[in-house]
C-alpha cells in the first residue's frame, strides 16, 4: 500500500507540470469557443461561421502541438539554420506586392486559397529556435562582441524589421522583447545589450512619433475620456464592458458591447466581453491561468539539461505570457491600444496554431526533464 502511494506520488511529481499546463491551455482554449460564440451570435446575425472556422484551425493546432511534443528536440537542431531562412523569406516574400495580402493598410498574410497564413506568428517559433540553437553551440563566447553579442542581436533585429515593415508595431515589439531576454539569458554582456536596447528602444519611438496612426492612440491612451469617441473609442467601449460586468457578468449573450459597440470584439478586445458577460472571477481567472503557465514553467527551468533546451522554453514561455500580458494590458487601459490576439481565446488560426506549437514545445521539454533522474543544471 505505502508502495502504491509513493509510486503514484512519484508520477504526479513528475507529470504534474505537465498536466497543469495542459489543463490551464485547455481550459482557456474553451473559454474563448464559448466567448467565440456568445460574441459572434449578436455581433455577425447569429451565424456559426467563425466559430467553424476557429474549430478547423483548433484541429489543425492539436495536430501540430501533438506532433511537437514527440519530436527530438535535440535533432531538430540540425535544422535550425534552414529554419532560419524559412522565416526570413517568408517575412520578405509577405512584403512583395500581388503576395502579400493587404488589410487596412497592413502586409501580414500570405493567401493560401482558403486560409490566409499570418507570417508573423510562425516568425515567433523560428526566432526562439534560432536563437536558442546559435546561443547554446557559441556559449563560450558569450563574452566576445562579434560572435557573442552581435551575432545574435542581428537576428534578432532582422526578424524585428521586416515585421516593423509590415506593418505590425506590436509583434514587432514583442519579438525585440523576447529576443533581447533571451540574450541576456544566455549571458550576453549588458555592456553591449543595454545601449543597443537603448538605441533601439529610441528608433522604435521614432517610428511610432513619425506614425500619425500610431501617435494618435498614443495621444488618445493618455486622455482615454477626451477621445472617447474617435481614438479610445476601442479602449473606453472595453472599460464600459468591465464595468458592467461587475463581479458576475450580466450573463453570456447579453452584452452589450458585443453588439457593435465593440470593435473587433471577437479578436483583440475579446477580454472585455469576458469581463461584462461573466464578470470579474472569470477574467481573474483567465490572468491566473496564463500565471501558472508563467510560474510552473520557470520553475522547472532549472532541470535544463542544457543551453539550447533551456532557452528553448524560455522563449516559449516568454511569448504565450507577454502576449497575454500586452492584450490584457492594452484592453484594461493600462497600455496603449495595439492590436494583438489573446492566446488560445481570441479568433485567428496562425496564432492559435503558433501558440499550439509554443505549448507544445514547453510540455516537451518538461517531460523529457521531469523523466530524467538526475537532471544537469544550466550553468550560464
Amino acid at each position: 500500500m505505502e508502495v502504491g502511494r509513493s509510486s503514484g506520488f512519484l508520477v504526479l511529481r513528475r507529470d504534474g507540470p505537465v498536466l497543469i499546463i495542459l489543463l490551464a491551455v485547455a481550459s482557456l482554449t474553451l473559454l474563448g469557443f464559448i466567448i467565440l460564440f456568445s460574441a459572434t451570435q449578436a455581433h455577425l446575425g447569429g451565424t456559426n461561421t467563425i466559430v467553424r472556422k476557429q474549430a478547423l484551425w483548433l484541429l489543425f493546432a492539436i495536430l501540430a502541438g501533438g506532433v511537437t511534443v514527440f519530436l527530438n528536440l535535440e535533432n531538430l537542431r540540425l535544422l535550425a539554420w534552414p529554419l532560419a531562412v524559412f522565416t526570413v523569406g517568408l517575412l520578405l516574400l509577405v512584403l512583395l506586392p500581388g503576395v502579400g495580402v493587404s488589410v487596412n493598410g497592413a502586409r501580414r498574410w500570405l493567401d493560401l486559397g482558403p486560409m490566409n497564413l499570418q507570417v508573423s506568428e510562425f516568425a515567433k517559433i523560428g526566432m526562439i529556435f534560432i536563437l536558442a540553437h546559435y546561443l547554446a553551440a557559441n556559449q563560450r563566447y558569450r563574452e566576445t562582441f562579434s560572435k557573442g553579442f552581435l551575432i545574435p542581436f542581428s537576428i534578432v533585429g532582422t526578424i524585428f524589421l521586416l515585421v516593423m515593415l509590415e506593418p505590425d508595431f506590436g509583434t514587432a515589439f514583442l519579438l525585440g522583447l523576447v529576443g533581447c531576454v533571451m540574450l541576456f539569458l544566455a549571458g550576453v554582456r549588458l555592456i553591449y545589450l543595454i545601449p543597443s536596447l537603448l538605441a533601439g528602444g529610441l528608433l522604435f519611438a521614432l517610428a511610432i512619433v513619425f506614425d500619425p496612426i500610431r501617435m494618435k492612440r498614443i495621444t488618445a491612451f493618455l486622455d482615454v475620456e477626451a477621445h472617447k469617441n474617435d481614438g479610445a473609442y476601442q479602449l473606453w467601449q472595453g472599460i464600459l464592458a468591465f464595468g458592467a460586468g461587475g463581479l458576475n457578468g450580466v450573463g453570456l449573450g447579453n452584452g452589450r458591447q458585443q453588439n457593435s459597440f465593440l470593435p473587433e470584439a471577437h479578436t483583440d478586445f475579446i477580454f472585455p466581453i469576458i469581463g461584462e458577460e461573466l464578470g470579474v472571477f472569470y477574467s481573474g481567472g483567465v490572468v491566473a491561468l496564463f500565471l501558472s503557465i508563467f510560474i510552473i514553467g520557470l520553475w522547472n527551468l532549472r532541470k535544463a539539461p542544457n543551453l539550447f533546451q533551456f532557452l528553448l522554453a524560455a522563449g516559449a514561455i516568454l511569448l504565450i505570457t507577454s502576449q497575454a500580458l500586452i492584450n490584457i494590458g492594452v484592453s484594461t487601459g493600462c497600455l496603449p491600444t495595439k492590436g494583438m490576439s489573446l492566446p488560445f481565446i481570441s479568433y485567428g488560426g496562425s496564432g492559435l496554431v503558433t501558440m499550439f506549437i509554443l505549448v507544445g514545445i514547453l510540455v516537451n521539454c518538461l517531460r523529457n526533464w521531469n523523466r530524467s533522474p538526475l537532471p544537469n543544471p544550466v550553468v550560464l
